[in-house]
């Protein structure tokens, strides 16, 4: 009997992620309506909290593997080279400002054309 309500319950839960307390909820009814001891409704709980957990852990792997294929598609640019793009361009921004002040002090000494 306690395996059929465990399976039960587990089908019923699916891949949804619940709370341990709803677990608890759910197995201490089934103590007060006598279907299972309270010893198996802690056992029932410890297993459904393991196997929501093991759900959970399988779905966000899936969904992170599913976000870098996707972004791999796009060709995106890391957050790294992101970074590395914009201290580039930084420099090259202080570069041309440093040669055209060097410009602008030669033309007004009297070096330019």
């Amino acid at each position: 009997m306690f395996e059929l309500i465990r399976k039960s319950l587990l089908a019923s839960l699916g891949a949804a992620v619940v709370t341990k307390e709803k677990i608890q909820e759910a197995t201490f009814s089934l103590v007060e309506q006598g279907k299972i001891s309270a010893e198996e409704a802690e056992k029932l709980t410890e297993e459904l909290v393991e196997s929501g957990q093991h759900q959970w852990e399988e779905v966000h792997a899936k969904i992170s593997e599913s976000v870098r294929k996707s972004m791999d598609n796009l060709d995106i640019g890391s957050k790294t080279e992101f970074k590395d793009l914009k201290a580039r361009v930084e420099n090259l921004e202080k570069r041309v400002a440093m040669l055209e002040a060097a410009a602008l002090s030669d033309k007004e000494a009297g070096h330019g054309d």
